[in-house]
């Protein structure tokens, strides 16, 4: 992760501030939730008055007409608690609940907007653990934490109060003992805080771990990699385990603590209080909703301690959050889009670049070439030449170095991404396909695409013959990443989702090296037709790919060495030559055939 993502959080409470902003859209069913914590904060208390009557005025007086009423009054005020109840919990559960989701839908908006350099310093599965972790963590807090603790703080108040109005010398027992309650709370609550945030963290690391192998399960088959990774697991879910119990043991020594001193307090309550109703000091129900006051005192400030560490995890968490939120794109887009002929001009003006991620290596140097209107332009070069990034570039993933890209004369700087990246349809090397159905994948750069408009992409991208020979057709399910179809059947799925918006810029990174010859055949037949129509900027390894082109442009170690003709570049350019006989000795070991000048033609 960077550094903004990876300092420790703060476990501060006043962190839960920007997480608590989500609830003003729901302010009223706040504030039924408040209203419903009140009462049954107030009932609760009110139950020990209940209590005092049932015995001094229902027991104590011998009346069986003063017990009814008095019994009666409690039942009343249990049913007014049953009610209360209900309606706090609901308010408070569907608020949460709310809040978490909104949440997640903000993180999850915010990040698909961000830079890929972004993704690149920070491992989005560990952004898959925030969003889904932290955001159920705020979820349990807000929808249950939140409520138990003021509940239980106005409980603590009104609790003292009543202790003081029942029984003033007892009551300065209770408040020389809070001390002893306290103290525990402030040494173990900061271990467990501390250990809070390392337990995240590694099950963060667990939850990576595993969705980086169950991504790319067939590799780990493949070089029976299974045992390595089970075990590499179990190590990362026991450290996690142990982190855990550490955390575990912190709390329980706090809790067990807490409950011992106060228990030992009501005790101490007790020996005294039993000593004033025997002297006639004081009445049975004033003892009994004196000690009844106690527990509700004693089992507030038990409760508080409980959701204390909770509260502050989720401070924790929303801090991590936030700062997904807060992290802000690298490319910078004006607030109104220039306008574009729609001509499908292309001019890269002396680009640099360098990757943020390794600033001292230059990926490209001064790289200037034109692609005219209708014009199909082929990119060669060895691996590592600049190829794919200048393709990154024209998309504007990254912004270059140096230098400025013009579409239609406009710098693309000053386009909106979302106007830039809809004149351009990209047909990556290994393509991408998302589980669901084949129209899903073809609709995914264009919703509103007619029927007759995907006949023709399909057509154009020749993958109407294997398509219509699936069960369902153009509605068969296929898997996550393609699975269940070939990689040429892929790759021209990928090339008819790419001409579905019908865009003027079309780039094809090795778009035919999934393909067999027949379909390699239809593929460049598909390229040819878009002549005129739009322009088709072509990363190729293959030389009748090449051939097929009008310029190319020859790059090496991010420069460009030529640009011509494919008998241009074979007279004079050294390395398109080597380019052109490696092709050449491949054919022919092959196929055999024609004759290296014969390639020239």
């Amino acid at each position: 992760m960077d550094e903004g993502l990876d300092r420790p959080a703060s476990r501060e409470l006043t962190k839960l501030g920007p997480a608590l902003a989500f609830l003003k859209p729901y302010r009223w069913y706040v504030v039924g939730a408040s209203v419903a914590l009140i009462l049954t904060a107030g009932v609760t208390l009110s139950i020990g008055q209940g209590m005092r009557l049932v015995i001094d005025q229902g027991l104590s007086a011998g009346s069986e007409d003063l017990l009814e009423r008095s019994i009666g009054v409690f039942a009343g005020l249990v049913l007014l608690l049953t009610v209360g109840t209900f309606a706090r919990f609901y308010f408070v559960s569907w608020v949460g609940e709310r809040v978490s989701a909104d949440l997640r839908l903000a993180v999850f908006s915010h990040l698909l907007h961000l830079h890929p350099g972004f993704f690149e310093r920070n491992q989005p599965t560990e952004i898959q653990s925030r969003i889904t972790t932290d955001t159920t963590l705020l979820q349990t807090v807000i929808g249950s934490s939140i409520s138990i603790a003021l509940r239980n703080a106005l409980m603590f108040i009104g609790g003292v109060i009543l202790l003081f109005i029942t029984n003033a010398k007892l009551s300065l027992l209770v408040i020389g003992s809070v001390p002893f309650v306290v103290a525990p709370v402030i040494i173990f609550g900061r271990k467990v805080r501390r250990l809070s945030r390392t337990s995240q963290d590694t099950l963060a690391d667990v939850g990576s771990y595993a969705g980086e192998a169950l991504r790319h399960i067939k590799i780990v088959q493949a070089f029976n990699h299974q045992r390595t990774d089970e075990n590499s697991f179990a190590e990362r879910v026991e450290i996690a385990f142990s982190v855990a119990v550490q955390r575990i043991r912190q709390r329980s020594w706090l809790v067990a603590l807490v409950m011992l001193l106060v228990l030992s307090a009501i005790a101490l309550m007790l020996w005294v209080g039993g000593q004033d109703v025997l002297r006639g000091q004081t009445s049975a129900g004033e003892l009994a909703a004196f000690i009844f006051y106690a527990f509700i005192v004693a089992g507030s400030v038990g409760a508080i301690s409980e959701v204390y560490s909770d509260l502050q995890r989720a401070a924790g968490a929303t801090e991590r959050l936030m700062e997904l939120l807060q992290s802000e794109s690298e490319l910078p887009e004006p607030a109104v889009s220039k306008s574009l002929s729609g001509e499908g001009q292309l001019r890269l003006d002396k680009i640099d670049f360098v990757y943020p991620t390794r600033p001292d290596q230059k990926v490209l140097d001064q790289v200037e070439f034109a692609v005219a209107p209708g014009e199909t332009v082929a990119l060669v070069g060895p691996s590592g030449a600049g190829k794919s990034t200048l393709f990154d570039l024209l998309q504007r993933f990254y912004d270059p170095s140096a230098g400025s890209i013009y579409l239609d004369g406009v710098d693309i700087r000053d386009l909106r991404l979302a106007d830039l990246r809809a004149q351009i349809g990209f047909v990556p090397q290994d393509p991408v396909l998302f589980s669901g159905s084949i129209r899903d994948n073809l609709l995914y750069g264009a919703p509103q695409a007619s029927e007759l408009d995907i006949a023709r992409a399909v057509q154009q991208a020749h993958a109407a013959e294997f398509i219509n020979l699936l069960p369902e057709g153009i509605n068969t399910v296929i898997g996550e990443g393609g699975m269940g179809l070939s990689g040429g059947q892929k790759q021209r799925l990928a090339i008819a989702r790419a001409l579905l918006p019908e865009p003027r810029l079309v780039l094809l990174d090795e778009a035919t090296s999934a393909l067999d010859a027949d379909s390699e055949r239809h593929i460049s037949d598909s390229v040819r037709e878009l002549r005129g129509h739009c322009s088709v900027l072509v990363i190729a390894h293959r030389l009748s790919t090449v051939r097929e082109a009008d310029r190319i442009v020859v790059l090496e170690a991010g420069r460009v060495l030529a640009i011509g003709t494919h008998s241009q570049l074979v007279a004079d350019n050294p390395l398109y030559r080597r380019f052109v006989e490696i092709q050449f000795a491949a054919q022919t070991q092959a196929a055999g055939g024609m004759t290296l000048a014969e390639q020239g033609r």
